[in-house]
C-alpha cells in the first residue's frame, strides 16, 4: 500500500460553543495546558508519518497559519535572552521535513464538504483526516494506529469507540462485524442515530484514513440541511467501492468540542505534564479539602 503522508485538518468552524472566547480567535488555538489543540493534532499526524498537513481554514483562521510559521523576531528575543530551551520548543513545532498547506473553505457546508476542499492538493494519494476537537491520548499515536492497518488491509478506515446506548444521537454510528481484534468490516454507518435505531454502540469519532475515492463519493452526495454535504454520506456511498473498516483505537479521547471534554482535558494532561505535575497535585489534594 502507498505510504500515508498527507493529513487533512478540518479547520473552518466557528466554534459557538466556545463564545466568547471563540469570537476573535479559532477553537484550534485553544490551549491544553501548554499547547493549543490543533498542535496536538499535527503531533498525532506526524507521528504517524506524515509531511504534509492540509489545513481547510476559513475566516478568523489566521492564527493557526501563524502558529506553524516561523516567528523569527520571537526566536531572535528568546536567543538574546539565552531562553535556550524554549526556542528549542518554539522550533520543534513544525520539524523541518514537514510542510504546511492551508486551503480556504468559502463557505462552512459541512464536514463532507472540507474533506472535499482538500481534493486538488490530495491527489490520487491517500489521506488521513484529524478533527482537533477530539483529542486523544496514546501511547502510540492513534492515526499511526490506523495506517498500520491501513498498509494491511487497504480501503478506508474510521477510528471508533464505545459509546453509551443514550449518547448514539451524537455520533456516526456503525453497523459492523468484528474480523480481527480491534477490527471491523463496516456494513453500514447511520448519522446520528435514537437509541431505539441504532445498529450499535460503536461511535466514529475524529479519525479517518482514506484513499481518493472518498472525492468521487462526495461529489455525487447530494446537499441537506442548511446545503450541508455529510462525510457519513460519502462514506455510505464509498462501501460500494471498496471495503470500509471500523476501528477501535488504543487512547483516552477527550471530546474537547465541549467545555467539560475542554476541561478534562486539561487536568488530565495536566497531571502527566513532567513540568507541572506534582504541584498541579499537590494544588488539586490542597483543594478537596
Amino acid at each position: 500500500m502507498q505510504k500515508i503522508t498527507k493529513a487533512v485538518f478540518p479547520v473552518a468552524g466557528f466554534g459557538t460553543r466556545f463564545l466568547p472566547a471563540t469570537k476573535a480567535s479559532p477553537k484550534e488555538m485553544l490551549p491544553i495546558v501548554d499547547k493549543p489543540l490543533i498542535q496536538y493534532a499535527a503531533e498525532e499526524a506526524i507521528a504517524a508519518g506524515a509531511t504534509e498537513l492540509i489545513f481547510i481554514t476559513g475566516k478568523n483562521k489566521r492564527s493557526i497559519e501563524d502558529h506553524f510559521d516561523v516567528a523569527g523576531e520571537l526566536e531572535a528575543q528568546l536567543e538574546a535572552g539565552g531562553k535556550q530551551k524554549m526556542l528549542t520548543v518554539l522550533r520543534g513545532i513544525l520539524p523541518s521535513h514537514v510542510s504546511c498547506i492551508f486551503v480556504r473553505q468559502p463557505k462552512a457546508l459541512g464536514l463532507g464538504h472540507a474533506v472535499l476542499c482538500a481534493k486538488s492538493v490530495v491527489g490520487d494519494a491517500p489521506f488521513s483526516v484529524i478533527l482537533a476537537d477530539d483529542l486523544i491520548d496514546g501511547d502510540v499515536s492513534v492515526v499511526k494506529q490506523m495506517t498500520d492497518v491501513y498498509a494491511t488491509k487497504g480501503g478506508a478506515i474510521l477510528g471508533v469507540e464505545d459509546v453509551p446506548p443514550s449518547a448514539t444521537a451524537s455520533y456516526g454510528i456503525v453497523d459492523a462485524k468484528p474480523i480481527e481484534k480491534d477490527l471491523l468490516k463496516v456494513n453500514g454507518i447511520v448519522e446520528k442515530p435514537q437509541p431505539e435505531d441504532a445498529p450499535s454502540n460503536l461511535g466514529v469519532v475524529g479519525r479517518y484514513v482514506f484513499t481518493p475515492k472518498i472525492f468521487d463519493c462526495l461529489e455525487k452526495v447530494k446537499p441537506g440541511k442548511g446545503g450541508e454535504i455529510q462525510l457519513t454520506d460519502g462514506i455510505s456511498d464509498l462501501m460500494k467501492l471498496e471495503e470500509v473498516y471500523a476501528y477501535r483505537f488504543h487512547g483516552k479521547r477527550f471530546d474537547c468540542g465541549n467545555k467539560l471534554g475542554f476541561m478534562q482535558a486539561n487536568v488530565e494532561l495536566a497531571l502527566k505534564h513532567p513540568e507541572l505535575s506534582e504541584r498541579f497535585i499537590a494544588y488539586l489534594k490542597n483543594l478537596s479539602l
